[in-house]
C-alpha cells in the first residue's frame, strides 16, 4: 500500500467510523455521508492526490463496509482484473473520445478503473439497481472527476441510453426473477427463470454501436451450462468472439467462483471475424514478468488478427 493512498484511506475511515458511531448506521451508509461531506468541502482529504490513489482508497473503505454487511450483490471487481480490462479496452477501442457503459456498475470500481486507465479518453454511463451503491458510485465519480451519467434502475428493463462504443461489465451471475421482463429477450429460458448473465449480454449488445466492443467478466463455465447452446447461437448471429481468457483462480474465493474474460465485437457490414479467436490463460497477476510475457502474446495476436 503506498503512503498517499494509505493516508487517504485512514482519513476516510476515521471520518466514517465517527459518523457510524454518531448515527448508528452501517459503515457503507456512513461512508456515503463521508463522501457527501468531502464533495461539499466540509472535509479536507486527498489534496493533490491522483485519481487512482483516491479511487483505491475509497475502494478499500467500501471493501471494509462490505465485509461488515455482506450481501450477495455487494462484491467488487478485483483491481488487477480492472486493470486487465483497461489494457484490453485501450488495445481494441481506438476512438479518441469513446463512450463506455457498465450495466451492472455496483459502486463503479470496474468502470472507474478503466476510465482512469484511459484518463481523458472516455465518458461513461453506469446502471445499478441498488440505491446505496449507485449513490456511492456517483459521489466517487464526482470526487475523481470522471464524466459518468448514472441510472438507478434494473438494467434489464428498457434503457433510455444511446448506443456506446464499448461495454465493460462484471456480469451478475444467477437467475433473473422477473420472468415477464425476461420474456422480451431472445436468451430467455424456455421454462422457468432465465440466466441474468445471459440477458445482460443481450441487453449490452443491444446498446452497443455496430462494430463496438464488449468486455465481460463471465463465469468460466458459461459455455458448458445447460443453456450454452442457446447463448452460442445468439452470439454467432450478433457478434464476433475476439477472445476468451481464463483468469487465475487465486483472485477468487474458490475454483467454484472462477471466471474468465470474454471480448466480443458487435457485427457490422464489412467487418470480419478474427482469423482465430484468442484463447488464453491469464498468468498470476502479481508477477510482472509473466504478465509482461502475456501482454506480448496478446499484442502479437492483435497484430495478426486486427491490424
Amino acid at each position: 500500500m503506498n503512503s498517499s493512498m494509505e493516508s487517504i484511506f485512514t482519513a476516510i475511515d476515521n471520518e466514517t467510523v465517527s459518523i457510524q458511531k454518531q448515527e448508528e448506521n452501517s459503515y457503507l451508509e456512513s461512508l456515503l455521508t463521508t463522501t457527501e461531506r468531502w464533495l461539499d468541502g466540509q472535509l479536507s482529504i486527498a489534496q493533490g492526490a491522483t485519481k487512482e490513489n483516491m479511487r483505491k482508497a475509497i475502494q478499500l473503505s467500501i471493501l471494509k463496509g462490505m465485509k461488515e454487511h455482506v450481501q450477495p450483490h455487494h462484491q467488487m471487481t478485483p483491481d488487477a482484473l480492472g486493470l486487465l480490462i483497461g489494457y484490453l479496452v485501450e488495445l481494441f477501442v481506438k476512438e479518441q473520445q469513446a463512450t463506455v457503459l457498465d450495466p451492472a456498475a455496483g459502486t463503479g470500481n470496474l468502470l472507474f478503473t478503466v476510465m482512469n486507465y484511459l484518463d481523458g479518453r472516455m465518458s461513461g454511463t453506469a446502471v445499478e439497481l441498488d440505491d446505496l451503491l449507485i449513490r456511492l458510485a456517483s459521489n466517487i465519480g464526482n470526487l475523481i472527476e470522471q464524466p459518468v451519467t448514472f441510472y438507478l434502475q434494473d438494467a434489464l428493463q428498457p434503457l433510455l441510453i444511446d448506443p456506446v462504443d464499448c461495454v465493460v461489465s462484471d456480469l451478475p451471475v444467477g437467475y433473473y426473477p422477473d420472468e415477464a421482463t425476461a420474456s422480451n429477450y431472445e436468451l430467455k429460458a424456455e421454462e422457468g427463470m432465465s440466466y441474468a448473465h445471459h440477458l445482460f449480454i443481450e441487453q449490452s449488445l443491444k446498446h452497443t454501436k455496430e462494430g463496438g466492443y464488449l468486455f465481460f467478466v463471465i463465469p468460466r463455465n458459461i459455455f458448458e451450462s445447460p443453456l450454452a447452446g442457446q447463448l452460442h447461437s445468439f452470439l454467432k448471429q450478433q457478434a464476433h468472439i475476439q477472445a476468451v481468457m481464463e483468469l487465475p483462480e487465486n483472485i477468487f474465493k474458490s475454483a467454484q467462483h472462477a471466471k474468465a474474460v470474454l471480448v466480443l465485437q458487435k457485427k457490422k457490414d464489412g467487418l470480419k471475424a478474427p482469423k482465430e479467436v484468442l484463447l488464453a490463460r491469464v498468468p498470476n497477476m502479481s508477477k510482472p514478468e509473466t504478465m509482461a510475457k502475456f501482454f506480448t502474446q496478446v499484442n502479437g495476436w492483435f497484430k495478426e488478427n486486427k491490424s
